[in-house]
Order: structure tokens, then sequence, then C-alpha cells
């Protein structure tokens, strides 16, 4: 064998040239395998759906994933509503039971008060040039958090795949959820 070739095993040979590209693209293979060790990494769980439970965990990820960390929220039960296309454009404000609420619970149980709890809530955001739960759900996706549906609760709410945002991870499972929890540094259930 020449000093200019090299033999790949199955009888063809490269070239020195050929296989100094073939290394370079190896070495660059491995490298976008390599994982930064000091990247900070957070899961959050979310499981309610009303309108201000969809605000922390999605204003929780985008900043985190603004600061370079590696983010799933994991939606489940009712906080996958808050994926779904239609459901979240008509989240509610829960009106009951809530302490930060300026009015009784007895005058929050009445019919409509949670509709227009969520409209002054909805009015503020507004003035207050706050982001929309869609724009949130945009912002996080575009910033790489992973914005993954539960399965068991795609099945149990009989939703449909195609029901969720574009680029939402749908199909998964609580044990692909927990393997990132157990490699985060940082846990949240909201």
């Amino acid at each position: 064998m020449s000093t200019d070739t090299a033999s790949t095993g199955d009888g063809e040979s490269m070239s020195e040239a050929q296989l100094q590209a073939r290394i370079e693209e190896l070495e660059e293979a491995v490298a976008d395998l390599e994982v930064d060790d000091d990247q900070m990494k957070m899961t959050i769980v979310a499981t309610q759906g009303t309108f201000d439970m969809a605000y922390p965990p999605l204003i929780l990820a985008s900043t985190a994933a603004a600061f370079g960390w590696d983010v799933v929220v994991f939606h489940t039960f009712w906080g996958l509503d808050i994926l779904h296309e239609e459901k979240s454009q008509s989240l509610q404000l829960s009106a009951v039971g809530n302490p930060n609420m300026p009015m009784p619970n007895a005058l929050a149980a009445l019919p409509g008060m949670d509709r227009m709890a969520t409209r002054m809530m909805e009015k503020r955001i507004d003035d207050n040039g706050t982001a929309t739960i869609g724009e949130l759900i945009e912002l996080s996706l575009d910033q790489g958090v992973e914005l993954q549906a539960c399965q068991m609760t795609i099945e149990l709410m009989d939703y449909d795949e195609d029901d969720f945002y574009d680029d939402v991870t749908v199909g998964v499972g609580a044990a692909t959820a927990l393997q990132h929890m157990a490699e985060s540094d940082v846990q949240l259930l909201v």
C-alpha cells in the first residue's frame, strides 16, 4: 500500500485527502454529540389549565431557555389544555377560592364571574403589553423549550395529536418525563 492511500477494510482505498475529510467529518459529528456539562437543566410539570396558571410555566421556561438552559415542560391532565390550540384560547381565571381576588367567594361563585375575572386580567395583560399565552408558547418553542404533551392524558381526554400547537412534542410518557427530571438541576411542579 502506498503512503497516500489507506484501505477501508472492504477492499476500497481512500486517498489521504479523502481520509482527512472523513476524519474532519467524524470530529464534527462527535463535537455535535458532546453535551456541555455546565448547561443547566430544568423540568417543569404543568398540571393546571386555568388562565392564570398557564403563565408561570411558560414564563419560567422561556426565561431559563434565554439563559441557555435545557428546558422541558411536561403538560399533563388540565395543564395539557395550555398546549391545545383551541382550548388555550378560552382558558378561564377561577375566581372561587382564589385568595387574591378582590371579592368574597359567595360573589365569585355567581355565574359569569370567572369570565368577568378573566376579561379583567386579559385587559390588564393587554394594557401592560404582557405577552399572551399563544405568544409565550411561540417564544418558548423559538427559544428551544421542549413543550411535551402527556400521551396518557391525550388518550384520557380523547384529544387528537393534531389539536396541539405546531412543534409541541406529543406522545410523551411519564418515564421520559422522569428521565429528564432525574437529570435536571431544577424541577418544578406547577
